[in-house]
C-alpha cells in the first residue's frame, strides 16, 4: 500500500489555519525557529525492520494482522512512514531475518520509497535451524572455539550483506554472560569476546563503524559480558577508531543517569549512536517517550551541547534509531509516535539558551540552571515540528491521515489478518 500524495495535502488543507496561528505564537516568542526548522528536516531517524511487527513477551503474543511478511513488504511499511512523517528515511535490518534475494533489487525498491539501509544487524542470540553449534552458552564469549568461529563467521556475512546494501555500520549486541555465580570466568570471557570483535572489526570496510551495544540484564542475569557503557567503551576503545558505543535507553539498570553517559561518551568520541525507546522497569521497548519525556529532552541537550562543542553534524554525525517492540499498540502507529517524540525532545533541546546556561552553571545559581532547562522542555514545539514535516512533504498530523485512509485495515486486506513478521 501507499499514502497518496493528494490525501496527505487534503489533510494538511483541513488543518492550515490552526496549524498557522499556533506556528506564528511561536514565532513571536522564539528567534531561532526558523533555524530549528531547517534542522529537524536534516534529522532522519532509522526504522528497525523487527519493529514492524507486533512484539511480544516471554509469556505471550499477540499479532495485530497485516504484518510484513517479507523483507519487501517491511520496506514498503517504512515507506508509508517515511511518506508520513518525513523523518523515517532509513531502514535498519536484522540477518538473518532480513536476507534479500536480490541485493538490486531490494536497493531500487527502497530507492523509490525514499529511503537508505542504516545499520545492519548480527544475531548470535538465537539459534538458527541450519547452524552446527547452539549459543545456549554464549557466542562470542563461548569456551568452545568452535562456536566462537561460528559466530564470528556469521557478524563477516553480515558486514557482506550490509556492503550489498550500502550500509556503512554494524551494530553487534550479544546475550553472552551467565546465570548463576562460578559459571564462567569473567576474565575470560572478556578476552575471547574482544579476540572475536577483533576479527569482526579487522573485516569490516575502511569507511564502516562498528557499534557495540550493552546491556544490563536479560536473557542472561547473574552476568552479562557487554553489561555497561564502561564495558562497552573498553572494547572499543581496544578495538580501534571506527568502533563506537551504542546506547539503548532501555539497557540501563533502574534510574541509571543516561544523559551523563551520554555526555562523557561523546566527550571521549566514542559515542556512536542511539536505540531510542522507553522503559518503566527495565528493557520494556516502550514508546520513545511515553514515561520519561524530561530524561529523552535531557539527553539531546546534552548531545546538542556536546556535538555543537565539536563542530559536529547532528544529523549525520552520530546513528539515529529506534529500538522498540510492542504487544498492545499497532506497530506503524507507534512508530509513528516515537519519531514525533524524538523530533520534539530534539526541537526542545535546541531551544536552551546555553549562554545563559553557562552563566548560571558558572555562578553556581541552580535554581537558574533548573529554570533554564525547564523553560525549554515546557515549551510546546509541536507546531515547529509539524511544520518541518510539511515543509518536506509530510503531513501536519501522521497519526490522523494514518487512521483516516485505514491503513491497517489495508494491509489486513492486502496480508491477511493472521501474518506474522519475518524473524518474530
Amino acid at each position: 500500500m501507499q499514502i497518496q500524495k493528494q490525501h496527505i495535502d487534503s489533510l494538511n488543507s483541513d488543518l492550515a489555519a490552526s496549524h498557522t496561528k499556533k506556528l506564528n505564537f511561536l514565532k513571536s516568542e522564539i528567534d531561532s525557529v526558523e533555524g530549528i526548522i531547517s534542522k529537524l528536516i536534516a534529522f532522519q531517524i532509522a526504522i528497525p525492520s523487527w519493529a514492524l511487527g507486533t512484539g511480544g513477551t516471554r509469556f505471550g503474543r499477540f499479532p495485530g494482522g497485516g504484518e510484513p511478511r517479507s523483507l519487501e513488504e517491511k520496506i514498503e511499511d517504512v515507506g508509508l512512514l517515511h511518506a508520513l512523517n518525513q523523518s523515517s528515511g532509513a531502514i535498519s535490518l536484522h540477518i538473518p531475518w532480513d536476507i534479500p534475494q536480490n541485493h538490486q533489487a531490494i536497493k531500487i525498491l527502497a530507492a523509490q520509497h525514499g529511503l537508505k539501509f542504516d545499520a545492519v544487524n548480527s544475531n548470535t542470540f538465537q539459534d538458527q535451524k541450519d547452524q552446527e553449534h547452539t549459543y545456549k552458552f554464549g557466542s562470542l564469549q563461548n569456551v568452545n572455539k568452535d562456536v566462537r568461529k561460528q559466530a564470528i563467521e556469521h557478524n563477516i556475512e553480515v558486514i557482506k550483506q550490509g556492503i550489498e546494501l550500502g550500509s556503512e555500520s554494524l551494530t553487534v549486541w550479544l546475550s553472552d554472560g551467565s546465570c548463576f555465580p562460578g559459571q564462567l570466568n569473567f576474565r575470560q570471557a572478556y578476552q575471547n569476546t574482544l579476540e572475536s570483535l577483533q576479527e569482526i572489526y579487522a573485516a569490516m570496510p575502511a569507511n564502516w563503524k562498528l557499534f557495540l551495544e550493552y546491556k544490563a540484564f536479560e536473557p542472561n542475569f547473574y552476568s552479562t559480558t557487554v553489561g555497561d557503557w564502561g564495558m562497552s567503551y573498553s572494547y572499543v576503545q581496544k578495538l580501534g577508531e571506527k568502533a563506537f558505543t551504542l546506547v539503548d535507553l532501555g539497557h540501563h539498570l533502574p534510574n541509571a543517569n543516561i544523559e551523563q553517559i551520554v555526555a562523557l561518551l561523546l566527550m571521549e568520541g566514542k559515542l556512536g549512536g542511539f536505540h531510542f525507546n522507553d522503559s518503566k522497569y527495565g528493557d520494556d521497548d516502550l514508546t520513545a517517550g511515553a514515561i520519561k519525556p524530561y530524561q529523552l529532552f535531557l539527553i539531546f541537550s546534552e548531545l546538542v551541547d556536546g556535538m555543537d562543542a565539536k563542530g559536529m553534524n547532528h544529523a549525520t554525525d552520530l546513528g539515529w534509531m529506534i529500538d522498540a517492540s510492542h504487544n498492545v499498540k499497532d506497530p506503524l502507529e507507534d512508530l509513528l509516535q516515537s519519531v514525533e517524540a524524538i523530533m520534539t525532545a530534539y526541537a526542545q533541546a535546541l531551544l536552551v539558551d546555553r549562554e545563559s546556561l553557562k552563566i548560571a552553571q558558572d555562578d553556581n545559581d541552580v535554581v537558574r540552571c533548573q529554570e533554564i532547562l525547564q523553560d525549554a522542555f515546557r515549551t510546546d514545539v509541536r507546531a515547529i515540528v509539524a511544520e518541518a514535516r510539511f515543509r518536506s512533504g509530510g503531513a501536519l498530523d501522521p497519526l490522523q491521515v494514518f487512521r483516516n485512509q485505514k491503513v491497517r485495515e489495508h494491509l489486513i486486506g492486502e496480508r491477511g489478518s493472521s501474518t506474522v513478521a519475518t524473524g518474530l
